[in-house]
């Protein structure tokens, strides 16, 4: 079963399906829009040298100002700052945007990322989603940043589990749950409160981080499985670790 949006699950449905697995979506969440004002302005300041560092800790946000960059007629390449990418997957977004991270943490978490970053002075953005923790900003700002934080977008948390989704469950016929961020954890949660027919045994829950796993676990589901690396290539491999790979019997349904 994959949590993820429609928007981002068409990869990791790609994937499983070339490992011979069927896939289910159930949409944990959907990302909208935020109020745009200050993130223009932002990006005015970024243009502009307001800022030291670009911190991105999604590909959303990397959609989400590059958007806006375009829509306002501006260059990607205008922006004078650095840019940080919390791990592959954002990375490659940067790329696709047409240009290179300067800094990619070797552990694809936002823990990692402030690591990473070196001491300095200086202001630093963080687009976004809403609901994110504030520890980013103060790991960053212990190491002397500044940091300015703007909504890219905001996550809306799904309401009731698709029919489809609900049937397999009750069936029995879905072997492991994907997480891969902590609001799709939530979101999962929100939608069973509405279902009254849990299934037996319960299905495997497979994460691609540690946040995500601590979530879960603090949200009482019992985690089968971390993703190592934290992409969908290292969720995968976490199936294949709890459930077995192709061909030994089992398949994620």
């Amino acid at each position: 079963m994959v949590t993820r949006t429609r928007h981002q699950a068409g990869t990791l449905v790609a994937r499983l399906e070339e490992r011979g697995a069927a896939a289910i979506l159930a949409t944990a969440i959907e990302l909208v829009r935020a109020p745009r004002k200050g993130l223009d302005d932002a990006i005015e300041e970024l243009v502009s040298g307001g800022f030291a560092w670009v911190l991105f800790t999604s590909r959303a946000g990397v959609e989400t100002v590059f958007a806006r960059l375009l829509r306002r007629e501006l260059d990607p390449h205008a922006i004078r700052a650095e840019l940080a990418a919390v791990g592959e997957g954002t990375a490659r977004a940067l790329r696709e945007a047409g240009v290179e991270p300067s800094l990619v943490p070797e552990t694809f978490t936002t823990y990692a990322l402030s690591r990473a970053m070196p001491r300095g002075a200086g202001r630093v953005l963080l687009p976004r989603a809403d609901i994110a923790s504030g520890e980013l900003e103060a790991a960053i700002a212990a190491k002397g940043w500044t940091p300015v934080r703007i909504d890219a977008y905001r996550t809306k948390l799904s309401r009731r589990l698709p029919v489809e989704a609900a049937r397999a469950l009750r069936a029995g016929r879905v072997d492991a749950i994907t997480f891969t961020s902590a609001s799709t954890v939530d979101g999962f949660v929100r939608m069973l409160s509405s279902w009254t027919s849990p299934a037996t045994p319960w299905p495997k829950v497979v994460c691609i981080g540690p946040v995500t796993a601590r979530t879960a676990r603090d949200r009482g589901l019992d985690v089968a499985g971390v993703a190592r690396p934290h992409t969908i290539e290292g969720l995968i491999a976490a199936l294949e670790r709890v459930l077995g790979p192709p061909g030994r019997g089992k398949e994620v349904r």
